[in-house]
């Protein structure tokens, strides 16, 4: 399970720069998005993801890759909206908005190494398109919790599927090598 500790901080390196980049180049924009729309945004890079994973043609010379890592940041940002709240106007500097991001990234990498430790890494003998729709089954569940106006009845909450959708993301980038490939 060491490796998958050291590929799991790779992935979540590379996607980390990139949220700090844009949190350089648009501050935290992000902010004003209401849950439902961050999990719209999830859902169309997921969508994406199964289109090309379908389709033969690809009008854009893109992998899945980069839709990985949206889905990872998009699922972060959301875990953030869910502690401090949808604001007016973008009220996060780089530092803080970095700060919480590692803070969501620990919790939910925590669950990885739990779960991974109880299921003795079965996630790597499965395939990126499996992965693929067990995130978009997890956006379906979420728009139903949203629906419900956030009540479950036995159900585990939003947060959880937002940090199963980041492992599972984290898990498909691992086996298309990208971590060994930044």
């Amino acid at each position: 399970m060491k490796n998958t500790s050291q590929q799991y901080d790779k992935v979540i390196e590379f996607c980390r720069s990139l949220f700090v980049n844009k949190m350089q180049d648009y501050g935290s924009a992000w902010r004003i998005l209401r849950l439902p729309s961050l999990t719209d945004q999830i859902f169309i890079k997921a969508q994406r993801i199964r289109s090309l994973q379908e389709n033969e043609v690809r009008k854009v010379d893109e992998d899945e890759s980069s839709e990985f890592i949206g889905i990872i940041n998009y699922s972060i940002m959301a875990l953030i909206q869910l502690e401090l709240g949808v604001v007016d106007q973008p009220d996060l500097n780089v530092e803080k908005a970095t700060e919480l991001y590692d803070a969501k990234v620990k919790l939910t990498k925590d669950l990885m190494e739990a779960k991974n430790h109880d299921y003795g890494e079965a996630w790597r003998d499965m395939r990126v398109s499996s992965l693929t729709d067990l995130i978009l089954q997890k956006l379906l569940r979420v728009k139903q919790i949203e629906d419900n106006k956030g009540k479950t009845i036995v159900s585990e909450g939003i947060d959880a599927n937002y940090q199963d959708m980041i492992n599972y993301s984290v898990f498909a980038l691992i086996l298309m090598g990208f971590s060994s490939t930044k």
